[in-house]
């Protein structure tokens, strides 16, 4: 006679219904904003009921807190960093010449009055490893003569944070990545950036 094993207490975790929620609430996050979201219209969208949606959060604010955590983590293990300047700047217009990408950044910044704890999450999150590697390579490239000596990193990319909110209200959704790097080059030429002369 076989016994079986003795299972564990509680209900078990179900990772579809987790992914299927902030899934779904990321998307309705996007289309509607913060404030036009609800726990039924996630657990809805998501095939579960309101119920399912509970168990994992007490309300919609941590949801949504858990849904930029999920979106926005910068833990890529398979990034190391940028080749230069230019090569970061690449990146970014590929990144923002996506309009899924600036509707939800322009979702969240819209956040800052009614729940701020979403901003305050989405500057931990963008504050982590990725803008630690942006730092070190604005002061690299100052280190190799292609910004000004005494230039002051930390402000140079606080201009650089204060330029893509620029860029996603001041332009249209539909530019392409080499138009959105032109811009930021553009702003790091008016600080004094010179990059190396071919061949060099």
């Amino acid at each position: 006679m076989t016994t079986s094993a003795p299972r564990s207490a509680g209900r078990p975790r179900s990772q579809e219904a987790d992914t299927a929620i902030l899934a779904a609430a990321l998307d309705l996050l996007i289309e509607v904003g913060a404030e036009q979201t609800s726990i039924e219209q996630v657990a809805r969208r998501a095939g579960v009921t309101r119920a399912t949606v509970y168990r994992r959060y007490p309300d919609k604010t941590a949801l949504l807190l858990r849904t930029l955590q999920w979106a926005l983590h910068d833990d890529d293990p398979a990034f190391t960093g940028w080749r230069d300047l230019e090569h970061m700047f690449d990146d970014w217009g590929v990144h923002l010449a996506v309009p899924r990408n600036r509707r939800l950044l322009r979702r969240v910044f819209s956040t800052v009055d009614d729940y701020p704890e979403l901003m305050t999450t989405y500057h931990k999150v963008n504050g982590g490893r990725r803008r630690a590697v942006v730092r070190e390579m604005l002061a690299r490239t100052r280190g190799l003569g292609h910004l000004p000596a005494g230039l002051d990193v930390d402000v140079v990319q606080e201009m650089l944070s204060a330029a893509v909110v620029s860029h996603l209200v001041s332009h249209p959704d539909d530019e392409r990545p080499g138009e959105i790097k032109a811009y930021f080059m553009a702003i790091m030429k008016q600080v004094g950036y010179r990059p190396a002369a071919a061949g060099s």
